[in-house]
């Protein structure tokens, strides 16, 4: 065969070539340097959109999860299996190509966490990385907006996490952000909150990480959210948990912690917060403003500070100081001030309307609050009372009363921290103090005496108020004073200075006087005992004791009006007791032996006296006043010339002698009065015959030094009281207007120049920075109250 014709396709193609040169000649240098250009930056641009694979949100995904393998398997099964080299036509139906179209173009959804920041309620559960948290109370996403990026609170699933982590080691900077800390950190922060957020050994930084979240759903959340203000209660809640962990640990946690407590207990602007149960608040350098508001609320309506309310006040006052029994006893000390505050101040004091008025400025603990503007509360013309003096020396006064009353049992705790129900500690304390089941005890107790008197031996009765040990000397006569606080009375009289029972003697208990429970040992009381006693012994010398003898000496005590309703009382309980437990003529002759005739005379004819006090002497009387007189080593004859000397200022006949032995006599009434004139004199002679040999020896035992009693603080920088509180007043917001300030220090009565001048030098000598600047407005120094609150 010959050679095959050219065809005219490369003629053309020629001339094609010759036109492009003609017209490329023309154009000119600088659109060929462009079009160059062009096609260097397209020539990377086709070859990579040619070959590179689909990778549609596997980088936000874990590379073992099902979200990110089902991407790689839909991208490998998409591929064709060879390409096509011929010009086969491949028919392709509408139903496949649709399924491959959405299999290697669906993006699979973010995983749980990834995208805008959800708030986790309380007690939901949500993982990151490997760590379940199960009590919710954070912020979980990627992105939860500030004015300066993301807040620091929010926990980011795409931040990378160690394996392990140590919450108990501070490992990260003063302003923590959960983005910024390291891998580590993140690791400790985790397992700090899957742990329940209590381990008192965390870092202080993680607890604040986590109150940054509390913070901005309890400030900033509320503008746009219902349920966010609805969790203002259970953030509360959880403020106050962490304080009880956390506080003592870090004043700078205590003090913004406190700061957040006031603001979701004010937001609302709550009326008559006096009326109200003050919740529970840490005690910082500053007063709480709840409290300010409700004391400020009471001076707006005039109403009384309640003792509730002072209570709190005082509790809480910086200025104001604690001793150890307010610590170390708070129950006690909270019922017995509000106790003494109504001793003193009945309903309570009324506050006056200072010009200082209220205005909370909230102070963020987070860098998330840069750039909002100020966050704060006005209260009108709601004073506030704080920036007054007086009011804090008569809460200071009701805090010494409570606090002197409550060392004993505060010693007691101290060295036996077991033992606060047991009935030596109970004895320390008033009786109003005691535990429920003490008071039901003491309540059985006076319902078993009634309005009279019982017998029981002293081991019945230690074992009837649940002692398990016979009580010392200084806890017998705190019995018998807790006794009497509450109308019953003791025989023999322990507080009166007679020798201590012992378990198996017997004691009468009695009903005393609500308006006399105190039993004084008067001249008169001494001289009536003594003759009770001796009648007493005279009557059962014979060893018959008979009951028409108990009833003529019943008469006879109830006849001595010169006594008090108590002594009475008392009497007729030591004769109950006399009865049981008599008194030998024998040891009463041996109290008596000591004193010279001429003693023994006198009190023979003093007893002649108290025997006829109503007036009247009976034959009955004059034979027991015999045997008295015989006791006494005093001539038994004597007992008639005695009686009527007594009345007349005669010695009377044989003939008058007989006459009054066989009916008695009859004193004139104007007379009976005088006859307590020898009271005082008497008196004297008998002070030694009640007093035991044992309770004169008797020695307090001498309690170890313990130090109660505590100097009350320094002031700030160690100012005076009113500078101290001007001081204080200023730290609580950042900026004051020279009016707010002058009306300040009128109620403090300091002059505005001097006492800022006063107090920037006490801040330059302590810390060398100043504690205010400006003149209007009046900035105080940030970096003081860092000071301050370390």
């Amino acid at each position: 065969m010959g050679r095959r014709k050219k065809s005219g396709f490369g003629d053309a193609f020629f001339a094609l070539l010759l036109v492009i040169f003609a017209i490329s000649t023309a154009i000119p240098k600088i659109i060929w340097i462009f079009v160059g250009g062009l096609a260097v930056i397209a020539f990377p641009v086709y070859l990579y959109r040619k070959y590179k694979k689909p990778k549609s949100s596997v980088a936000l995904t874990d590379k073992k999860s099902p979200a990110n393998s089902a991407v790689r398997k839909v991208a490998q099964t998409s591929q064709p299996s060879r390409f096509v080299e011929d010009d086969t036509p491949v028919s392709v139906s509408t139903a496949t190509l649709s399924a491959s179209s959405d299999s290697i173009f669906r993006i699979p959804s973010s995983p749980k966490g990834f995208g805008v920041a959800t708030w986790i309620p309380r007690g939901q559960s949500i993982k990151v990385a490997d760590v379940t948290i199960t009590d919710g109370m954070i912020y979980v996403g990627t992105s939860l907006k500030t004015p300066y990026g993301n807040d620091p609170c929010l926990i980011d699933p795409s931040k990378p996490v160690s394996s392990q982590g140590n919450y108990t080691e501070s490992d990260m900077g003063y302003w923590p952000s959960y983005s910024e800390i390291s891998k580590s950190a993140r690791r400790s922060y985790l397992n700090w909150l899957a742990d329940g957020r209590r381990d008192p050994n965390a870092d202080i930084g993680y607890v604040f990480l986590f109150f940054y979240g509390l913070e901005r759903r309890a400030i900033v959340d509320v503008a746009g959210s219902i349920e966010a203000k609805s969790d203002w209660s259970i953030i509360a809640e959880e403020i106050r948990r962490l304080l009880s962990i956390y506080g003592d640990k870090s004043n700078s946690f205590r003090h913004y912690a406190n700061e957040l407590l006031n603001w979701v207990s004010l937001a609302d602007f709550p009326e008559k917060l006096y009326d109200k149960p003050i919740p529970a608040f840490s005690r910082t350098f500053e007063l709480p403003f709840y409290v300010r508001l409700a004391l400020g609320q009471a001076a707006m309506d005039g109403i009384p500070v309640s003792a509730h309310l002072a209570l709190a006040w005082s509790k809480l006052e910086p200025s104001i100081s604690l001793r150890t029994p307010a610590k170390r006893c708070r129950e006690q000390f909270d019922k017995l001030f509000q106790l003494r505050y109504a001793d003193v101040f009945g309903s309570g004091f009324v506050l006056p309307r200072n010009r200082t008025k209220l205005k909370l400025v909230y102070r963020p603990a987070s860098a998330g609050f840069r750039g909002y503007e100020d966050i704060k509360l006005a209260f009108g013309d709601t004073p506030d009372v704080t920036a007054l003096t007086a009011p804090l020396k008569k809460l200071q006064q009701i805090v010494e009363i409570t606090t002197k009353e409550l060392e004993p049992y505060s010693r007691f705790i101290g060295k036996n921290p077991d033992a606060e129900t047991a009935l030596e500690g109970l004895l320390q304390l008033p009786t109003v103090l005691w535990s429920e089941d003490a008071q039901n005890t003491l309540q059985v107790l006076k319902t078993r005496i009634g309005s009279g008197m019982t017998v029981m031996t002293f081991q019945e009765l230690l074992s009837a108020l649940g002692a398990n040990s016979t009580l010392n000397r200084d806890k017998t006569l705190m019995l018998g004073r807790a006794l009497a606080a509450i109308n019953i009375g003791i025989e023999p009289d322990i507080l009166g200075g007679v020798k201590l029972p012992k378990p198996t003697d017997n004691l009468v208990l009695f009903n005393m006087p609500s308006d006399e429970t105190v039993s004084q040992m008067t001249p008169a009381y001494q001289a009536a005992l003594l003759t009770l006693q001796l009648a007493s012994a005279v009557a059962a010398a014979d060893g018959d004791f008979c009951a028409t003898e108990i009833t003529h000496l019943s008469q006879e005590v109830r006849s001595w009006s010169h006594l008090t309703p108590n002594h009475r009382c008392r009497l007729m309980a030591h004769l109950r007791l006399l009865i049981v437990a008599p008194v030998s003529l024998a040891s009463m002759k041996k109290k008596l032996e000591p004193l010279d005739v001429s003693t023994r005379e006198s009190i023979a004819v003093f007893m002649a006296t108290v025997a006829q006090a109503d007036g009247i002497v009976s034959p009955d009387e004059v034979k027991i006043l015999e045997k008295v007189y015989k006791a006494l080593g005093v001539d038994p004859n004597k007992v008639f010339s005695d009686i009527h000397a007594v009345a007349s200022g005669t010695k009377p006949s044989a003939a008058v002698a007989a006459n009054i032995e066989e009916t008695g006599f009859r004193l004139d009434s104007s007379r009976i009065a005088a006859l307590q004139q020898d009271t005082e004199k008497v008196s004297i002679l008998l002070a030694n015959i009640f007093k035991d040999e044992e309770t004169v020896a008797a020695q307090l035992s001498e309690l170890e030094a313990e130090p109660e009693i505590e100097l009350i603080r320094d002031g700030i920088l160690g100012l005076d009281a009113p500078h101290t509180a001007f001081a204080r007043m200023l730290l609580s917001r950042p900026e004051w207007s020279r009016e707010e300030l002058l009306d300040l220090s009128a109620d403090l009565d300091l002059m505005l120049d001097g006492a800022l001048e006063h107090i920037n030098e006490a801040s330059f000598d302590a810390h060398d920075i100043p504690f205010t600047e400006g003149d209007d407005p009046i900035e105080v120094n940030a970096e003081i109250l860092e000071k301050i609150e370390a």
